[in-house]
């Protein structure tokens, strides 16, 4: 057997595993799964292959979750998981119609959706949103920053849309965050922001990397860690992309555009969890962002090998996590993984 072919031999068993653990349903009392050879993040207790997961349900239908880009793909599915977990969720999209019926169509489920329009790219158009959530709900308690673009399917790598692309995926989730942040609600177990992001992005990958060492050494030192310093990096990248000299640069060969702006997402989740760190008890904000896969979406052509329910359970688990102790981290299938 190949590594191919192990590859993805060991991701279809742990998308079985995390399937499994879907069927547990989240309750006030402690729950047994009885398994063997799995692994659960949040587990407190092992004895003999019997995991007790304790599973305190936090929310109720008065906790309010913003998902961006909720109108189709994965962000559909967050606001259907979370709603369907009994979240209130504010569903937002560029478009009005089809964020419109997109909520129309979880209400139906019987399931509290409420919509907003929301143009990440458009800084009237978020503050908009946040009066709207002062005026209607008071704040919020879950904010998902999902909407993102991708020009680039299968073996293209155009940088055609490079500013585009770097201005919803990275300044889109950065301008919504901020203004956002301010709204989020106290709470004895802190408000949370799952960034979705992807393993494109990471820092230190075997594979599409930065080749600027003492960049990616800055990155991932949180003392040297700065806003400045992630925009400068995306303002260098679209500087080169115009000039015509990005090939060279040492930027990621694969999906380029996209990778460089999932790699500012990364490294403005790790930032923002030290900012956040040192909020008071009751208070806390709890941020982490998270890898969903090749997921079968229009982003990549319905060409990805996971479904929009699985690309989005990682999101809403890390969105109901019990566990506080959680931020600043990269997920994927659950798991934790390096930047």
């Amino acid at each position: 057997m190949g590594n191919k072919e192990r590859a993805k031999e060991r991701r279809e068993k742990r998308l079985q595993e995390i399937s499994l653990l879907r069927t547990i349903p989240y309750s006030d009392h402690q729950r047994v799964l009885c398994c063997t050879c799995m692994w659960i993040v949040n587990c407190k207790l092992e004895f003999w292959g019997i995991w007790f997961v304790r599973g305190l349900r936090w929310w109720s239908s008065e906790t309010v979750a913003v998902v961006t880009g909720g109108n189709r793909g994965i962000g559909f599915e967050i606001a259907r998981q979370l709603a369907d977990h009994g979240l209130t969720v504010i569903l937002t999209s560029r478009e009005s119609s089809a964020g419109l019926e997109a909520a129309n169509a979880l209400k139906e489920l019987g399931l509290s959706v409420d919509y907003h329009q929301l143009d990440v790219l458009d800084s009237l158009s978020i503050k908009k949103l946040a009066e709207w959530i002062e005026q209607t709900y008071g704040g919020i308690d879950v904010l998902v920053n999902n909407a993102g673009v991708n020009y680039n399917l299968g073996a293209d790598n155009s940088v055609e849309h490079a500013q585009n692309v770097v201005a919803t995926n990275y300044y889109g989730t950065k301008n919504v965050s901020q203004a956002l942040i301010p709204l989020m609600r106290p709470s004895a177990v802190g408000a949370r922001i799952v960034n979705v992001s992807s393993r494109l992005g990471r820092l230190n990958g075997r594979r599409n990397r930065l080749e600027d060492k003492d960049l990616r050494e800055k990155l991932a030192n949180l003392e040297t860690l700065s806003e400045e310093l992630i925009d400068r990096m995306v303002s260098t990248f679209l500087q080169q992309v115009e000039e015509g000299t990005y090939p060279s640069g040492g930027w990621p060969q694969m999906f380029t555009d996209y990778s460089v702006s999932k790699l500012a997402v990364n490294a403005f989740t790790r930032l923002m969890a030290k900012m956040l760190s040192d909020r008071p008890d009751g208070q806390k904000i709890y941020i982490n962002c998270y890898c969903p896969g090749w997921v079968k979406t229009a982003m990549t052509g319905w060409a990805g090998n996971i479904s929009a329910e699985d690309g989005a359970d990682t999101g809403v688990w890390l969105a109901l996590l019990q566990d506080q102790a959680i931020t600043g981290k990269f997920f994927a299938e659950r798991r934790e993984v390096n930047f």
